[in-house]
């Protein structure tokens, strides 16, 4: 899909979103440290990560920035600035993130070409947030724009509780051969269990912390990430 194409999508969401009256409007901000970034059972940058975010939402529109930045120089390669839009009706949400590399003498950053050498990804989505009485989560996204295989991701969550602990299964899937996530054919690329918990500082304050066993089974790679969020 061309880029255009994808910018006037955009842009039609965004006009659908607004509402006839004054809708709630929210700025958030915040940040992770993360031992490892791991996206889809592939490693960016082999070290530690910040990944800061800014994000505005009115009523059921989201727009944001979402970035990964290696704190050592060699793995200034795997850095990534996304830009995302979303529509929730429900449970379901459909948008498109924008996905760029701004790795030191790379693309720049205007360079909307679409072969596969520009610096831009584009993906549109569909994802499903799960009700109380179906408590699974669904994504799917295709890389439509700079990827000559259009490559697909599919996964499935499975978010549970235990006493004040929060917890996630995933299983995620590339159904095809992909140049882009480095597979010959259909694969499964990410098994994951998560478990997040707010770590009590003070009678006030508390920090959550998370950690994440990560499974690639057709790279044949495992990772263990410890994450604090702010």
């Amino acid at each position: 899909m061309p880029f255009r194409a994808l910018a006037l999508a955009a842009v039609v969401f965004t006009l659908a979103a607004v509402p006839g009256r004054a809708a709630a409007q929210h700025f958030s901000l915040g940040g992770d440290l993360v031992s490892r970034y791991i996206w889809r059972g592939a490693d960016f940058g082999e070290s530690f990560s910040i990944q800061p975010t800014l994000e505005f939402s009115s009523g059921a529109l989201t727009i944001g920035s979402w970035a990964s930045y290696s704190i050592a120089a060699d793995g200034a390669g795997a850095n990534e600035h996304d830009l995302y839009l979303s529509i929730t009706a429900g449970p379901v949400s459909f948008g498109v993130t924008d996905y760029y590399f701004p790795a030191p003498g790379g693309t720049e950053f205007f360079n909307y070409d679409g072969d596969g050498n520009g610096a831009h990804w584009i993906e549109p989505f569909i994802s499903f947030d799960g009700t109380e009485g179906v408590p699974l989560t669904l994504f799917a996204g295709a890389f439509l724009h700079n990827d000559p295989d259009n490559s697909v991701y599919l996964e499935a969550g499975y978010p549970f509780q235990v006493g004040e602990t929060e917890l996630g299964l995933a299983l995620g899937v590339v159904p095809m051969e992909s140049a882009f996530y480095g597979t010959t054919g259909a694969a499964v690329v990410n098994l994951s269990l998560s478990a997040a918990h707010a770590v009590s500082i003070t009678d006030r304050f508390a920090l959550p912390v998370s950690v994440t066993y990560i499974l690639n089974p057709y790279a044949e790679r495992s990772f263990l990430v410890f994450g604090i969020s702010l």
